[in-house]
């Protein structure tokens, strides 16, 4: 990609009404743009990285077999009505009329819809277990929207929702979304932490919540810090999350005496709710021995466009953002600052056409523009390798190479550029 082709519209001055450090960042590098209170188009940059978190989110709920579909934006009141959760789930609830008069919503939340779907098509123990999942936005009226995509009205959620024949199946299938989450935030790049939470409107037994420390963050959790550090990674997952262990309500204050207490962002969301929705909607299965079943029912959430801006206010410097290699926007960014000089012009359009054919995702700065613009855009921007293309080029045939979070600057020879880059690039991924 051209950088003068790639519309990345930064800007130095915003809102003094904007707080946050990711909001900052995410309006300065050109990620979104606000179209009203709560809602944001997502510009080319911020859209990138959107697409690379949906990928790995898709990548895990494949390997576990998990059924794609999309379901519309826009529900039909009478679903809500059935689950008697119309006139109950608050003023959150964007309700509206088509021409004919017909109650609709802008649904919040999809368990509704997605008993619907069971109801039309489940008809037997035969059919189970079942596991869907979409990735869509959703709108909520937050009485005080704020801190960009943090805390917006409409937002992109990933949602996942499961049909079991039992409550003990379906307490596996929990367990299995409960490591599936593990895994899609170390794959993101995350330092994640489940915590036990209440089920709140979404209803049910179990509840878990995934959270990222951030001194910034809007919660609040009691943790043990002999069993969560930093690094997710080190944890029997299996132990941790023995179903029995874990669904222990933590309000006592004498079970919290040990606990320590951080801020955090919610970035997930998993409930267990057996058979709060397929009773209403009368979702009788037949059983092996002839008896009718009502089927037992999870619902499990990602704040899919909340991740960008949680990532940014756990990985910044004062320069700008210092994105995980694997959700970057791009993996390099070649800075040529002498785009006037033949001989910078041919090496660096020449190293980024290697790299394109080797897979890499990279940006060439082709602008006629100062080295000091050049270099603060790509510390803004926060991707991960930067090569300079310049004068140490036209001296001595020397390229500089940096990472974005300063643990790694040497200038080497062009010959030494794809062994360097396949070996910074696995650094990053260990």
């Amino acid at each position: 990609m051209l950088y003068s082709r790639f519309f990345i519209p930064t800007q130095k001055n915003i809102s003094n009404d904007v707080k946050l450090i990711s909001h900052t960042y995410m309006l300065k590098s050109g990620m979104i743009r606000q179209e009203a209170s709560g809602i944001y188009s997502w510009l080319p940059l911020g859209f990138r990285v959107l697409k690379k978190i949906m990928n790995i989110i898709e990548n895990n709920h494949v390997l576990n077999h998990i059924n794609q579909i999309l379901m519309p934006t826009i529900q039909s009141s009478d679903i809500w009505k059935i689950s008697d959760r119309y006139e109950t789930y608050g003023k959150e609830m964007l309700r509206i009329n088509d021409r004919h008069g017909k109650g609709l919503l802008y649904g919040p939340t999809n368990e509704e819809m997605i008993t619907a779907v069971g109801k039309q098509y489940l008809k037997s123990y035969k059919d189970l277990p079942l596991n869907l999942y979409h990735i869509q936005s959703k709108f909520r009226d937050e009485i005080r929207p704020r801190h960009g995509v943090m805390r917006a009205r409409e937002f992109l959620m990933k949602d996942a929702y499961s049909f079991d024949l039992n409550e003990n199946d379906s307490e596996k299938t929990y367990l299995s979304y409960f490591k599936m989450y593990i895994k899609i935030f170390q794959d993101i790049g995350l330092p994640i932490i489940p915590v036990r939470a209440p089920s709140g409107e979404i209803g049910g037994s179990i509840s878990h919540e995934f959270h990222l420390l951030v001194d910034s963050g809007e919660s609040e959790i009691h943790y043990d810090e002999s069993i969560i550090t930093d690094n997710f990674s080190e944890y029997n997952v299996e132990d941790l999350v023995n179903i029995k262990s874990f669904t222990s309500d933590y309000k006592n204050k004498e079970q919290n005496k040990n606990l320590v207490i951080k801020k955090s962002i919610e970035l997930g969301h998993i409930f267990l709710f057996g058979t709060k929705y397929s009773k209403p909607f009368d979702i009788l299965l037949d059983s092996k021995d002839g008896k009718k079943f009502y089927p037992y029912m999870g619902s499990y959430g990602i704040g899919v466009s909340r991740i960008p801006a949680a990532i940014i206010e756990k990985f910044n410097d004062n320069k700008g953002i210092i994105w995980p290699s694997k959700v970057a926007p791009f993996d390099i960014i070649i800075i040529n600052l002498m785009t006037d000089n033949d001989g910078c012009s041919l090496v660096s359009t020449t190293i980024y056409n290697q790299l394109v054919e080797n897979g890499i995702d990279v940006i060439i700065d082709d602008r006629n523009e100062r080295a000091g613009k050049k270099f603060a855009d790509s510390e803004l921007l926060g991707i991960p390798i930067r090569i300079i293309v310049g004068k140490q080029y036209i001296e001595n045939k020397k390229i500089n190479v940096t990472l974005r979070d300063g643990s790694y600057e040497e200038s080497i020879d062009i010959s030494q550029l794809e062994e360097l880059i396949l070996n910074l690039r696995k650094k990053e991924n260990d």
